[in-house]
């Protein structure tokens, strides 16, 4: 690890050496729209993944770009009214370049992020790839920016609560997709398994695009990249003319679904040399109203029987704010150099994990309070550095703060309240050279070190004997991560215009510290002990592409991703998810053992809990693409073999287990079979083990079709399925798989008015893991114990049960459920059934479709409004571990102003 950050920072040292300069070119050209009219005031932007220029089309339609070096780059216009123009640019070694630029009706679909230095189209390019445009991100991120997923081939959203999700990639998610953000890391070692807590404090309105690479890309990308990588583009800056140009853009809206309300706003200054803007943006989100009004997974259905409208019929402690803004400059010294400073700060207040209060386990308290996000990034970029064509140096950081606050015991007034508080800073470099290799190969090396370390005080309050106790906290305090590698990219255009075949390789490595000198004392003893870990592996991809015909094209993907094991999956100990967890070392002081499933069926194995090693993942993928110019086609294949994966499984322990205190959690039961529990959650204590290996595979489909030049079809299918490969059961991974999806639409534009009524088609998804079957927000298992703490507990202070002295967590059997007249004994047989045994709510997620239309109107070049009415037929839909339903019918309106 040494050596790799020290040859990182020797490689950025170079950046500040006078190198040799290559000769610099022009490229000119003037921008049209589909009659042959020229567009002035047009925003065009010359990039490559290292950099942009930008400038705005004359009163002739006109612009230019001087000094730059030779390489292939991307032209991108926007301009009021038109469709974004995209195309690929080859700069020549020598001369002027003059482009034609055509603005019309479509999409084009353009990649930085799947070739690391370079812009490709995506049908040259081997892996499967999504790109979500800056319209798509502000149609569908009305709420949070993890909606921008949906009606996407390959990807779903996940959603733990109002606040927290993430984009799904063929089925997986949290520590398996890596997140990025113009290329810097933003995934980080403290993050938790199966979410991802600060995905959605990504501003939506601040983003250019979202490109998702579907498959591993560890090769370039690093670790947690087993079944994709999502790289979130940030809005670059106008450039102007040499007396300088003032530009910016407005933007507010509302929704009725959850009584949100919003605005951003952008100002932009740019001259010749220089652009940057600041932004702000703000959005209030209230009470959810899911579908009828009924929540399918709340304690009162799933502890009670009881629907959830004879409480509430809007979602309670669903809302929450959130509000930030960003500064982006580019400045370009001279004309082969620039520099870029991003930085982005946003705020998440009043969040609750509404899954594990009314919505699923009834607990009174579970707040995540105080989430702020800080990250930043400043990079510089040289063309003609040295032997290599350009070269790009980057600096990063990265801040991402929240604390959780949970009282457990099913609704228990007088339980203890934990406060863990997290922080985990992280400090980055990374660096990319490339050299084009003849006319007929790219060659780029790279590499990236990142140090992390967490701050994570913890506490727990009794609020009966008002004390306050110093806890161990999920991840132990000072906790050190230090990653980083060093890869290899080479293009090879083996037979031009027929064949192009693109690889990579890295080789990476990661150190793990715990110290026990860090923890405070409480009874003479550290709350944790110390633990490391060091490793490395390799990973690589390689994949070609065959261009059969002019239209038609076969590609095809090898990858290897890796993940080694995070400071979530060797330090947890405490509140997760999908429940309570244990660490590695917890687990063995308690000669514990790993459990057959996650679930209360569990039995032992027979297995001693192990540190964690690394997992991989193998994929291969077949694609078969179609492009002409009224169809874009594109059917994929795919497989992911996972070896060695880290999942979630009971924890078994000697009988007699009832008292141990397990991070200040006493365990309150034990089965006959070894599975322990503790009040703070509802499910069987779990462990975290390299377990199992398993197979995902599936089928994706995607079609655009022009059926007129103001008619555009697109639709979608996404089939995924998942097996542990021994016993062929759905394994114990974090998320569950979603169902078979579909997506249709039909656009029709005329001037500047379009409608587009479009659906979301799901079907049934039966095949939940025994993880997912304990979880309370899939599968909901409740157990005797459980009903009768509800009943006594947070059914007794919501006002659903009463006893004749008016108190809580008194002896059940005095308590009489209020909306019916009866007792504990007739619940729980109404409830379990005769006998009481444990069994969850659900053991499947019905099937769903969505009817919606959405829509706009220019109202002149500088106004305009977008509409949404979403399930129409207020139809019910929720997804493997969602913690809330799916909102039900909801009208949406935005207004957009640009200057």
């Amino acid at each position: 690890m040494k050596k790799i950050a020290l040859f990182s920072l020797l490689i950025l040292g170079c950046a500040s050496m006078t190198v040799g300069q290559a000769a610099a070119q022009s490229l000119t050209g003037t921008v049209k729209d589909q009659n042959g009219d020229v567009v002035s005031g047009a925003s065009v932007t010359l990039k490559q993944a290292r950099g942009a220029l930008t400038t705005t089309t004359d009163s002739v339609g006109a612009f230019r770009f001087d000094g730059l070096s030779a390489g292939a780059y991307t032209l991108r216009v926007v301009a009021k009214g038109f469709a974004i123009g995209e195309q690929n640019v080859q700069v020549a070694a020598a001369g002027n370049q003059e482009l034609a630029v055509s603005l019309a009706i479509g999409e084009s679909r353009v990649t930085i992020s799947a070739e690391v230095g370079r812009s490709e189209e995506i049908r040259n390019v081997p892996q499967a790839v999504s790109i979500i445009g800056t319209e798509a991100i502000l149609e569908r991120a009305t709420s949070v920016l993890a909606q921008a997923g949906e009606e996407e081939a390959g990807l779903n959203m996940q959603r733990t609560s109002p606040t927290i999700g993430a984009i799904v990639v063929r089925g997986l998610t949290g520590k398996n997709v890596v997140n990025f953000v113009d290329g810097v890391r933003f995934t980080h070692a403290g993050q938790r398994g199966g979410i991802n807590t600060f995905f959605n404090l990504n501003e939506p309105t601040n983003l250019q695009a979202i490109e998702v690479l579907r498959g591993p890309n560890g090769a370039q990308y690093g670790s947690d990249s087993l079944s994709g990588t999502v790289n979130l583009i940030t809005r670059s800056p106008v450039y102007g003319n040499r007396e300088g140009e003032w530009h910016g853009d407005f933007s507010s809206g509302f929704g009725s679904s959850d009584h949100g309300f919003g605005g951003a706003g952008l100002v932009s200054y740019g001259t010749r040399k220089f652009g940057g803007y600041v932004s702000l943006a703000g959005r209030r989100i209230g009470d959810v109203r899911t579908a009828d009004g009924l929540d399918s997974h709340s304690a009162i259905t799933r502890f009670l029987g009881l629907p959830s409208t004879v409480l509430y019929d809007r979602s309670p402690d669903t809302g929450f704010q959130q509000y930030g803004g960003g500064v982006r400059l580019n400045y370009n010294p001279r004309s082969d150099q620039q520099l870029i400073f991003h930085y982005q700060r946003s705020n998440q207040d009043d969040g609750k994990r509404f899954d594990q209060m009314l919505g699923g386990d009834g607990n009174l308290i579970a707040d995540l309070r105080n989430l702020m996000l800080d990250f930043g990034y400043l990079r510089y970029v040289k063309q003609g550095f040295g032997w290599f064509d350009s070269g790009s140096f980057t600096g990063s950081y990265n801040s991402q703060r929240e604390e959780r606050v949970n009282q457990g015991g099913q609704g228990n007034p007088f339980g203890d309240i934990t406060h863990q508080y997290e922080r985990t800073t992280t400090y980055g470099a990374s660096f990319f050279l490339d050299k084009q290799l003849g006319r007929n190969n790219t060659l780029l090396i790279g590499g990236d070190f990142y140090a992390e370390k967490l701050n994570s005080p913890a506490y727990i309050f009794n609020p009966v004997a008002n004390t306050v106790t110093l806890s161990r906290p999920r991840v132990p305090d000072e906790a050190r991560f230090n990653s980083g590698g060093v890869y290899v990219q080479d293009q090879w255009d083996a037979i031009p215009e027929r064949l192009r075949i693109t690889g990579a390789l890295r080789y990476s490595g990661m150190r793990y510290r715990v110290r026990a000198v860090d923890s405070p004392l409480v009874g003479g003893r550290p709350l944790w002990s110390d633990d490391e870990l060091t490793t490395a592996d390799w990973s690589g991809r390689i994949g070609a592409v065959v261009r059969a015909s002019k239209e038609f094209r076969i590609a095809f993907n090898y990858g290897r991703g890796f993940r080694y094991p995070s400071s979530t999956d060797l330090g947890t100990l405490g509140l997760t998810g999908d429940g309570f967890e244990v660490d590695h070392i917890t687990a063995n002081a308690l000669n514990g053992r790993i459990g057959t499933t996650a679930g209360v069926d569990a039995v032992s194995t027979g297995l001693n809990v192990q540190k964690q090693q690394s997992e991989f993942s193998n994929s291969y993928d077949v694609s078969l693409r179609y492009q002409h110019k009224r169809l874009d086609t594109e059917l994929t294949i795919f497989n992911i073999d996972i070896v060695d994966a880290i999942t979630k499984q009971a924890l078994i322990l000697p009988s007699g287990a009832v008292g141990t205190l397990i991070a200040g959690q006493a365990i309150t039961n034990q089965l006959p079979s070894g599975v322990v529990f503790v009040a703070a959650a509802t499910v069987p204590v779990l462990v975290r083990s390299n377990f199992t290996s398993a197979r995902i595979w599936g089928v994706e489909y995607e079609a655009e079709a022009k059926l007129r030049s103001d008619l555009v079809f697109k639709g979608n299918f996404t089939y995924i399925h998942a097996a542990d490969k021994d016993s062929g059961r759905p394994p114990n991974i974090e998320g569950g798989t979603p169902p078979p999806t579909g997506f249709l639409s039909l656009r029709y534009t005329r001037g500047g008015f379009w409608i587009e009524p479009y659906a979301t088609l799901a079907a049934r998804q039966d095949r939940l893991s025994s993880l997912d079957i304990s979880d309370r927000r899939t599968g909901a298992t409740r157990t005797r114990a459980q009903v009768e703490n509800y009943f006594r507990r947070g059914a007794c202070v919501a006002g659903l049960t009463f006893n004749a002295a008016g108190t809580c967590n008194a002896n059940v059997t005095t308590y009489t459920l209020r909306p019916t007249g009866e007792n504990i004994t007739q619940v729980l047989t109404r409830v379990l059934g005769p006998g009481f045994p444990s069994r969850p709510l659900f053991t499947g997620l019905p099937g769903y479709g969505l009817a919606n239309i959405r829509g706009g109107v220019t109202i002149n070049e500088r106004a305009g409004i977008f509409w949404a009415f979403e399930n129409i037929l207020d139809q019910f839909y929720r997804n493997p571990s969602w913690g809330i339903d799916g909102t039900g019918r909801s009208f949406a309106a935005q207004f957009r102003y640009k200057f």
